[in-house]
């Protein structure tokens, strides 16, 4: 499996959990994907804490501040796309009507970061990589393997991520529902689809997907853990088996056990 030592511009290459209780979080997670850990301290009794597979940084979790709890911010999975210069980025995605919650600012000699709501309402945020490129696995079992947008209005978010990123985009129907792919040369790099009534009042929002070897027992183990089976196992044709999964703090995401490995 390749390491990833830099991430092209433009492609997702980090995925952060923000917790309501980091403990339980990271017990939870580790358990679940088998991953180590690094806790890197950050503050009295903070810390962030790196995910790792064999060693390497695959992902990163901290224990949400108590003031935005109050707030009844939910847990939840951040997703990273990398760019080559964040201070650019970030003036083109707010001429395009992201609106820009935090930054751009340094971390440390890790990297440049900015966060956003886009306008029909998805968070993302983007890193300029320096010492800390992002997720040094990807697409392979127990790592981040597909991010995939679920938006309100896919005409509008397809324009406005094709321009903030000059994303390709490809539309085709998968059973009976219209799924765009975004493409770089070509090649997959993200996911969209739109949200009809059934989804009820869910907010615009990007969904990051785990690379697991067997989707069912999986969601079994998730269960048992304490995590609650939101989209039981699927079977999707020429892809693979799917579920969607909330933590027992409130995150949610997915897991996909592909029919052809990336």
């Amino acid at each position: 499996m390749a390491d990833f030592s830099s991430h092209q511009a433009g492609t997702f290459c980090w995925s952060e959990l923000c917790t309501h209780n980091w403990q339980q979080g990271k017990e939870f997670y580790t358990t679940l994907f088998g991953w180590g850990v690094d806790d890197q301290p950050i503050g009295p009794d903070l810390f962030y804490t790196m995910l790792q597979k064999e060693g390497a940084d695959i992902a990163a979790m901290y224990q949400m501040e108590a003031t935005r709890i109050e707030l009844d911010l939910p847990s939840h999975w951040l997703s990273y796309v990398a760019v080559d210069d964040v201070d650019v980025v970030t003036a083109k995605a707010q001429a395009l009507g992201a609106r820009l919650i935090h930054g751009p600012h340094a971390v440390g000699d890790a990297g440049k970061m900015a966060l956003f709501e886009e306008p029909q309402g998805a968070v993302f945020a983007i890193w300029q990589g320096m010492a800390h490129p992002g997720a040094r696995k990807l697409h392979e079992p127990s790592t981040v393997c597909w991010t995939e947008l679920a938006t309100k209005n896919a005409e509008q978010s397809r324009a406005f991520y094709c321009q903030l990123f000059d994303w390709e985009s490809h539309v085709e129907d998968m059973e009976g529902m219209l799924y765009t792919q975004f493409k770089i040369a070509g090649q997959p790099v993200a996911g969209m689809l739109e949200m009809n009534d059934e989804w009820g009042d869910i907010p615009a929002h990007w969904m990051t997907y785990f690379a697991v070897d067997n989707c069912d027992a999986m969601a079994d183990q998730a269960t048992q853990l304490g995590g609650i089976v939101c989209v039981p196992p699927t079977s999707i044709k020429n892809v693979g088996r799917f579920s969607v999964i909330t933590d027992p703090q409130g995150a949610v995401f997915s897991i996909i056990e592909l029919e052809t490995p990336q």
